[in-house]
């Protein structure tokens, strides 16, 4: 009878290890997701403003096309591989293809800024300044949600990686999940604005 009694309660104890590594790991999940839609809402954001940005700047830069469109382009890509993260965080793909988008975007407007300098009209609109202190305060948003969200991703694996949540996640599939970095050092600041 002892044995018998012993046996239930190492199948119940078992049973509440196995259920509640189970949910802690469905919580990290979750988190990290959430996180992800934190940075989608300011990458979307930043997205929007950049139309108004060319659009204001056109006017000032018009033997600067080719450079207006390739920020257009840039973030366009950008755009297309936020949806895609969007719908998978943390899947390595997709964070490494919104990684080198937001590279790419960062670069163009990068060079979009640098040739602002020489219009010294550019530089005393109101209106740009304006949408200059919107998109540098977005930066500023993405870097903390950025952060958030690698957090949350770190707290997920180390979850799924230790015993015996191990166990679990490899039983009921539990992924290992993809930081959100920069893919080169140019990006690791973001864009300076100065007008």
């Amino acid at each position: 009878m002892g044995i018998f009694i012993f046996l239930i309660v190492l199948v119940l104890v078992v049973g509440f290890i196995c259920v509640d590594g189970y949910n802690r790991l469905v919580t990290l999940r979750n988190r990290y997701q959430n996180a992800y839609s934190q940075i989608d809402v300011q990458l979307r954001r930043r997205y929007d403003l950049i139309p108004n940005l060319v659009e204001t700047v056109k006017g000032y830069m018009k033997h600067e096309r080719e450079t207006l469109e390739a920020v257009i382009a840039a973030r366009n890509t950008a755009v297309s591989a936020n949806s895609r993260a969007a719908q998978a965080p943390g899947d390595p793909q997709t964070m490494q293809q919104l990684a080198a988008a937001e590279a790419a975007l960062t670069g163009s407007l990068g060079r979009l800024f640098a040739l602002s300098e020489s219009y010294p009209d550019l530089k005393a609109d109101q209106s740009i300044g304006q949408l200059m202190e919107e998109l540098r305060s977005t930066e500023n948003r993405i870097a903390f949600a950025r952060q958030a969200f690698n957090d949350a991703v770190t707290m997920y694996n180390t979850k799924r990686e230790i015993f015996p949540s191990n166990l679990i996640a490899n039983n009921f599939n539990f992924k290992s999940a993809q930081l959100l970095e920069e893919s080169t050092p140019e990006v690791k600041q973001a864009p300076r604005v100065s007008f």
